[in-house]
């Protein structure tokens, strides 16, 4: 069956998550095994793979367009829509002229059998099955993340928060956990692979551990951490409920744990994170930031404010962004509300009006890039220990600090996925430069 895929070239595009970066490149590896070789996405190809994402009616919009121009590039190619737009709205991604396979966020596994049956029938299949009750972790692997030095390792699926804003956990399902030992295989091969730096990955890395017995998030983190050729261990998002006086004390006594943490907040108002349905509050929030400070002081907290959630008034807006200050918080994303169809904040009373929440985003995000620059600020002329990523251009390489400052050097030999000790002298909008 498999035959038809071989010599057949691929082009594939992720919108979304890191979540979904990792899928695609599981998907990629399996169908190149199989013979396919990998073309940009603006080129004529084969087969086209779009990962979509459904996380705002924008992502569900932009979905559709990659859709159509695939289609635009080649009318015969054979166009797989996978991911989160596929999984809750299978019947519109079905009405996009060219598209050939609907697939949701299970049995991605089976790509490459699913197109190969196309490729001997020519006719539309819809392989989305339900999620609702999904209880399995699918195996997918990856051994490499294409030329990205920084490897996402995936170990859980799945979320049950249900917050009021978010389509998720009816896009992904509930808690699903990847088994310990599937998870220190990959982590192995990445390591054997070059990667020095592991991202732990999911929809809800916290929640790792809770469906299956005798193992949590600190537990993984133990055996990773035994791995050799890992120098660093980092997390794409937790939330401020998982700072426990377990999790303390495991990371403080690992090293290569780094002292980086996506602390989700996504408000600094009670009132706004109890419509939110979010499961703390803001005191609660910098009660985490504090005790990761206390035991790493060098901490650099991220994180993601949305602005404008319905009901916001002025007063809420300005508590969020005064606790951001507070809290000194070294990298903020800022979101304005963006109404989700199918979740409960759409119908939630007082909506802001758009000119309203772009003014919020803006001064949201003046504050981000003040307590961006003043963070960095602190590390000129300090030793920091950078993995560097990428060539910029003009020999001038990019990489980050073990506490996720951006830091630029000048080098007439290339330093990509070199772990290198330098002072920085300047800064400059949030970014430090070697000298």
């Amino acid at each position: 069956m498999y035959e038809l895929l071989k010599n057949k070239t691929l082009a594939h595009i992720t919108l979304g998550c890191k979540v979904n970066m990792y899928d695609t490149e599981a998907m990629v590896e399996i169908l190149v095994n199989h013979g396919c070789s990998i073309v940009d996405f603006d080129d004529k190809a084969d087969i086209y793979l779009i990962n979509t994402c459904t996380v705002t009616n924008f992502g569900d919009k932009k979905s559709r367009q990659i859709l159509r121009k695939a289609h635009r590039i080649n009318p015969d190619a054979v166009i797989v829509a996978c991911g989160c737009y596929s999984q809750v709205e299978p019947e519109k991604i079905a009405a996009i002229e060219g598209v050939s396979i609907i697939l949701g966020t299970q049995d991605r596994i089976r790509i490459a059998e699913f197109i190969s049956q196309y490729l001997e029938g020519r006719k539309q299949a819809d392989f989305v099955s339900s999620i609702s009750n999904q209880r399995e972790f699918e195996a997918l692997t990856v051994d490499n993340m294409g030329d990205k030095t920084r490897a996402y390792l995936k170990i859980q699926e799945g979320c049950d928060r249900f917050c009021t804003y978010c389509i998720i956990p009816f896009a992904r399902g509930p808690v699903r956990s990847r088994a310990p030992e599937s998870v220190i295989a990959e982590a192995i091969r990445l390591s054997e692979n070059g990667f020095k730096e592991i991202v732990l990955t999911g929809i809800h890395v916290a929640s790792y551990g809770k469906d299956i017995k005798n193992t949590n998030l600190c537990d993984i983190l133990k055996r990773i951490h035994e791995i050799d050729n890992i120098r660093r261990i980092r997390f794409s998002s937790i939330e401020p409920n998982v700072v426990t006086d377990e999790f303390l004390e495991t990371i403080s006594s690992l090293p290569k744990i780094c002292d980086h943490f996506h602390l989700s907040l996504q408000s600094g108002c009670d009132n706004t994170l109890k419509a939110m349905n979010r499961h703390y509050t803001a005191n609660g929030y910098l009660e985490a930031v504090n005790k990761l400070r206390k035991i790493m002081p060098d901490a650099g907290i991220t994180t993601d404010v949305i602005v404008g959630f319905p009901g916001e008034g002025d007063e809420d807006f300005l508590e969020s962004l005064a606790f951001v200050k507070k809290a000194q918080l070294s990298r903020i994303h800022v979101f304005p509300y963006s109404a989700k169809t199918g979740t409960k904040a759409t119908s939630l009373p007082n909506q802001i009006p758009p000119r309203i929440k772009e003014a919020r985003a803006k001064t949201m995000s003046e504050a981000g890039e003040y307590l961006a620059n003043e963070f960095a600020k602190k590390y000129i002329g300090k030793s920091l220990e950078v993995l560097f990523e990428r060539n910029i251009g003009d020999n001038l390489y990019e990489g980050h600090s073990t506490n996720y400052i951006t830091v630029r050097q000048y080098s007439p030999q290339s330093l990509e996925n070199e772990v290198i000790i330098l002072n920085p002298d300047r800064c400059k909008s949030g970014i430090l430069y070697g000298n």
